[in-house]
């Protein structure tokens, strides 16, 4: 069976978009790769985290995955600063990746120049983040398109330290997926919908109460026709509705034309509002389950012993391959 890998961010509140556009993938894959998903909190602090608000959102972000499904029987879960292998095998990395490799990185331009004061882990890690990868052998890393330039900086240190010092790492390859929808945000639908949007108005969170979600829905921006028609350029807002609506009710875009054919957009919100409301309530008492139970302990101490003995090993191979060794 080939493997996966991929690093969640416990920052902010996951939304509807990451819940269509990875979550629901991810619970797809897990009946047909090997997965390994982890907590990328040692990449949160590259920007500042209230650490107690920090400390709070690990737990939390592990509960809403696996009350969105994420079955731990078939993903080894874990909390990347648990396994400190991880910062061992990046920082030998770093020594072998070039400053001009990681100065063209665009996210590092992007985010660089919102933090002028910012920190050099901000600047090197996506090294830790090739480790993240490198270290178990993966065949695949599901990434949005906005993280392929990160896969390919891996790939690139990959291939660059088995020429030099032997054949240590395999070569990852991405795998961005085909049948996960872009969900736009509901007020402004020329962009995503991001969980650091300033406008809490255009983003529907997991974990909003019923009422926000239908008022949110409600009160979506569409446009001055009245017909329920799939046009992305020319009614994006409604055609962003339609995504949210096929994603959550499993019906496809003509059923939901033909569906709501001759009716008005209150209508068709409305059913919207009712889909999205009934499967994010049954998540969210999944999640006030999982969130405080030894469950989740057991499962993230599971994770960790499992991840630490593998990158253990990865970690000692490419210590003795560049020499540091008694």
């Amino acid at each position: 069976m080939e493997t996966i890998i991929t690093g969640i961010q416990p920052s902010g509140n996951l939304t509807l978009g990451n819940y269509i556009g990875a979550i629901k993938q991810m619970v797809n894959y897990q009946n047909d790769y090997k997965t390994y998903m982890f907590i990328a909190d040692m990449h949160a602090i590259t920007v500042y985290q209230d650490p107690e608000r920090l400390h709070k959102n690990i737990r939390e972000v592990v509960a809403l995955y696996l009350a969105c499904g994420i079955d731990p029987k078939k993903v080894t879960i874990f909390i990347q600063s648990e396994n400190p292998y991880h910062a061992n095998v990046s920082w030998m990395l770093e020594c072998v990746t070039p400053h001009g490799e990681l100065s063209r990185m665009t996210q590092f331009k992007d985010k660089s120049s919102k933090h002028l004061n910012f920190n050099a882990g901000l600047f090197t890690y996506p090294i830790l983040m090739a480790a993240d990868i490198l270290i178990y052998d993966v065949d695949y890393v599901p990434i949005g398109i906005d993280q392929k330039q990160h896969v390919e900086l891996a790939r690139n240190i990959a291939e660059r330290f088995n020429k030099k010092y032997g054949e240590t790492f395999k070569i990852p390859d991405v795998k961005i997926s085909k049948t996960g929808k872009k969900i736009l945000d509901l007020q402004d639908p020329t962009k995503k919908m991001s969980k650091s949007e300033n406008n809490p108005k255009g983003v529907i969170y997991m974990l909003d109460d019923e009422d926000v979600i239908r008022k949110k829905i409600m009160s979506a921006t569409t446009d001055s026709e009245c017909e329920i028609k799939y046009d992305e350029e020319n009614k994006p807002g409604i055609s962003n509705l339609m995504n949210i609506c096929s994603s959550m009710s499993g019906l496809d875009i003509l059923d939901i034309e033909k569906k709501f054919k001759g009716k008005n957009y209150g209508e068709f919100k409305t059913f919207v509002a009712d889909v999205v409301i009934k499967e994010l309530i049954k998540i969210k008492e999944k999640y006030l389950e999982y969130l405080n139970s030894p469950e989740l302990d057991k499962i993230l101490e599971d994770g960790a012993k499992i991840t630490t003995e593998i990158a253990k090993k990865k970690y000692l191979l490419v210590k003795e391959r560049l020499g540091l060794y008694r």
